[in-house]
């Protein structure tokens, strides 16, 4: 008998989501290492922030629930004005930020927290929680726009990080398990060491979506995402309602960002990334679909790891 709703839904709420306590005691930290930040920084002229967002899977609310192996992260990303894109790289900005970072907090005196300098990464050591700080240079002619610099290569990319955030919630206003199923793959991705990262699971979740529709059982639904990668080998061009006219991509895997049409999100994974990709999800479908007809409950942990559970021990 497969896996119901209402079980599937136990192990995301008692296992996979982030506890609301959790999620508020992360909000405010960021809250408060943000609200400092922008202070010091008015008092210097190195450079000027014009707004502060949250991103990421934390802002999306498809964030796992931390533990020791997957610590939990939050992005936030700093519009900066006045800067000249083209005078500008992500070690340049990286360096102003870490700069007044050390300034900020020369001795530890607020929160205990490390920074590591070539990512902008602030680590709270009592709570575990980890922030990347997203440079990102404002566009003043579209909101919410703005130029973000890879940290690899140096490249620039037309990013909106809340129209990323509001592309993942008009997904979940349009289907409310959504969040629930990109949590789900996201579980399967990381016990199965996929390497997929966390905005393609979220994007190729969407197009499923997209292309099936929201009828059947959660159950079903995750196995239809496995074989949609099966059955496509990730070779189609993965764009949504959102893009306009997009470019021919020669990148072995295409996902379209929603929110800009010349970003290839996937555009780093190989070839052979690729058939790894597709053997997992197809040894997965064939783990869970035997799983499923045999009612086997302890088969579910191949896919999901040991804390697979779906209702509270006796």
């Amino acid at each position: 008998m497969p896996l119901t709703n209402t079980q599937i839904k136990y192990y995301d709420s008692n296992v996979l989501r982030l506890p609301k306590d959790k999620r508020e005691t992360y909000n405010a930290q960021v809250d408060r290492l943000i609200a400092a930040l922008k202070d010091s920084l008015k008092k210097q002229d190195k450079i000027t922030i014009k707004k502060v967002v949250k991103a990421g899977s934390f802002a999306k609310h498809t964030i796992l629930r931390p533990n020791a192996q997957n610590p939990a992260d939050v992005d936030v990303v700093f519009y900066i004005s006045g800067q000249k894109v083209d005078e500008e790289t992500f070690a340049t900005l990286s360096q102003k930020i870490y700069d007044a970072l050390v300034s900020l907090y020369p001795n530890k005196s607020v929160e205990d927290f490390e920074i590591q300098r070539k990512a902008a990464k602030v680590t709270f050591v009592g709570t575990g929680l980890e922030v990347d700080i997203v440079p990102v240079i404002e566009n003043p002619n579209k909101e919410g726009y703005g130029w973000q610099f890879d940290r690899i290569d140096g490249s620039k990319t037309e990013t909106c990080a809340p129209c990323q955030v509001n592309f993942v919630k008009a997904r979940k206003d349009d289907d409310p398990d959504f969040r629930t199923l990109v949590r789900l793959a996201k579980r399967w991705r990381t016990w199965k060491e996929v390497p997929l990262k966390s905005f393609h699971i979220e994007l190729i979740m969407a197009h499923v979506l997209e292309v099936n529709g929201k009828t059947g059982s959660l159950e079903k639904r995750f196995r239809d995402f496995l074989l949609y990668i099966v059955q496509s080998g990730l070779k189609e061009v993965i764009k949504f309602p959102e893009n306009g006219w997009v470019p021919q991509f020669k990148d072995t895997v295409v996902i379209i960002d929603p929110v800009c049409d010349t970003n290839n999100v996937a555009s780093r994974i190989t070839e052979d990334e690729r058939k790894e990709i597709v053997q997992l999800a197809e040894e997965s479908w064939e783990t869970a679909h035997f799983a499923s007809i045999e009612d086997d409950f302890e088969v579910w942990k191949e896919l999901f790891g040991k804390g697979f559970k779906v209702e509270d021990a006796a």
